[in-house]
């Protein structure tokens, strides 16, 4: 009865510390703007109701394109014109290396570039874990002035297997089409995950609602 006891509260213990423990890492986990620069001579004016190219660089060609659907819908939302190039060989970087996509923009009739570099941020490795339950019986007195000594009780078993997950960043770039100067520019990170497709969503709305609280859009 008093093993039973134990065990059982031993075990509550333990359920509830590992409940207690995913939901702590849970809540800490964000998206969120790590840095970001505004130009000031670009300060009010609203990229609301123009045409504005879309890029995206990434490690390879699935997560650019989710990236790129993903800031147009963003962009859509806050009141821009997306325009997404269908040529593959557009690139973030500063003149020359942009000149490709200087002239793509330009024949679409946008307004301004924004550009994103996706990759990797950090790789988090979750080992398995173990959950070992002791418990210690104590001695007592038998009758005729023997006693009886108890033993230690030990259980363990696994928790699921080890797994890496990996946190992407992206560095924004908002280019001015007519003077090919930066207008703004950010970076955003987000947590560690296996689900790509949430995490490029997550990258693009937090950066684009940074760009939009900094009055472009």
């Amino acid at each position: 009865m008093v093993f039973e006891r134990i065990f059982g509260a031993r075990s509550l213990a333990a359920a509830l510390l590992i409940g207690s423990g995913v939901g702590m890492m849970a809540g800490c986990a964000t998206t969120q703007v790590v840095v970001q620069w505004s130009d000031p001579e670009f300060v009010g004016r609203t990229l609301r109701g123009e045409k504005v190219l879309v890029i995206c660089d990434a490690p390879d060609v699935v997560l650019r394109q989710v990236c790129q659907d993903q800031v147009a819908a963003q962009l859509q939302a806050s009141g821009a014109l997306p325009v997404i190039s269908p040529d593959a060989g557009l690139t973030v970087g500063p003149p020359p290396a942009n000149d490709r996509t200087l002239a793509a923009a330009r024949a679409a009739g946008a307004r301004a570039i924004l550009g994103s570099t996706i990759g990797p941020d950090v790789t988090v490795v979750s080992p398995g874990s173990n959950i070992g339950i002791g418990v210690g019986v104590g001695g007592y007195g038998g009758s005729g002035g023997g006693s009886v000594m108890g033993g230690t009780v030990g259980i363990g078993f696994p928790i699921g297997g080890g797994q890496a997950m990996t946190g992407y960043a992206a560095n924004l770039v908002l280019t001015d089409v007519a003077t090919v100067r930066m207008m703004w520019t950010g970076k955003v990170t987000t947590p560690a995950s296996q689900n790509l497709n949430v995490q490029m969503g997550e990258l693009a709305r937090v950066g684009v609602e940074a760009a939009r609280a900094a009055g472009f859009f």
